[in-house]
């Protein structure tokens, strides 16, 4: 019996090597996906539009809402790392956990040392990208276990 096998390439990127997201045609081709799971998850977490600006780097409000509209615009590097970490964050939070608590938690007062009480997405908001690998660091291993 064959062993089932991941698909070599995905949207031409392929997982012995990561995307080179500062490619200006890897940008146009992952920017509208990335868009619309933003926009997606940004409403599963039931986020304040000045809080989904500040996830994507600190956007302007006309960036946003333009965004919003047309969800074809090309992100840069940055912004496709950060939903790139976001959407880790969702997917092992909807592993981890039921529908409704995976799209609470980033909302939820949390004990865990690293966020001191205080909710996932103020950690996240006052630490930026550096607190986003944290969290999906921390989730991915509570995934495997650890």
């Amino acid at each position: 019996m064959a062993l089932a096998t991941q698909p070599s390439e995905i949207a031409g990127i392929t997982w012995e090597q990561p995307a080179d997201l500062s490619n200006k045609l890897v940008q146009e081709r992952l920017s509208p996906a990335a868009i619309k799971g933003f926009l997606q998850l940004s409403k599963c977490w039931k986020l304040r539009d000045e809080d989904a600006r500040a996830l994507l780097g600190g956007v302007s409000n006309g960036a946003y809402y333009a965004l919003k509209r047309r969800p074809k615009k090309t992100l840069d590097q940055d912004k496709l790392t950060r939903i790139s970490l976001l959407v880790g964050i969702f997917k092992s939070l909807n592993i981890l956990y039921s529908h409704k608590l995976a799209d609470a938690w980033v909302q939820l007062a949390n004990t865990n040392p690293m966020f001191g009480g205080d909710t996932p997405l103020a950690y996240v908001l006052r630490g930026g990208l550096p607190a986003m690998i944290r969290v999906r660091q921390m989730l991915d291993a509570r995934r495997g276990g650890r």
